[in-house]
């Protein structure tokens, strides 16, 4: 596995290693060995998968609030997406700040977000099939958002969105 770090601290972009032979190819999607060379203490809690059927859906922007924050590893087992991390760290120099990156089946990556972000995505073909890596339990009165179209946040979604729950609609704006 290949960890690029991204311009805000504690975001990775997982690349993993594949090897190729005449059956197709074997890859390693999660190692806590190689987790904890980066600084990571990735306990899995729970494996997460959603379906998304509409290009140009919106997901999120989602996090749990402290103390049942959570790391993920976002991986796209089908299809592509465009996959946001905003920094929510109030004493953080990127507080506020956010980074996109491109999943898909095609090419394998995943996106290592810590505590402390917020997560969301916005599909970019039909049909897409995403897998989420947990380290802590889902708990409904610990969920919180970010709305997806914040003017502060200022997020670049690469097409017009054509879904979105009401739920992610009404997200309260980041407070500043």
């Amino acid at each position: 596995m290949k960890f690029k770090k991204t311009k805000i601290e504690g975001l990775y972009i997982i690349e993993p290693e594949l090897k190729i032979d005449e059956r197709g190819y074997f890859a390693r999607i999660f190692c806590k060995k190689e987790l904890k060379k980066i600084g990571f203490d990735f306990q899995i809690a729970q494996i997460n998968k959603s379906f998304t059927e509409k290009r140009g859906t919106i997901r999120g922007l989602h996090f749990q609030k402290p103390s049942k924050a959570e790391d993920k590893i976002i991986y796209c087992l089908k299809g592509k997406i465009f996959d946001v991390a905003v920094d929510l760290r109030k004493k953080s120099i990127t507080f506020g700040k956010w980074i996109g990156v491109e999943l898909s089946e095609e090419n394998k990556k995943m996106f290592l977000i810590p505590k402390g972000f917020a997560h969301g995505f916005q599909t970019l073909t039909d049909n897409c099939k995403i897998l989420y890596f947990m380290s802590e339990f889902y708990y409904p009165k610990y969920e919180n958002g970010v709305c997806w179209n914040d003017p502060f946040l200022n997020i670049k979604w690469p097409l017009k969105p054509t879904v979105i729950s009401e739920k992610d609609k009404n997200w309260p704006l980041l407070k500043i």
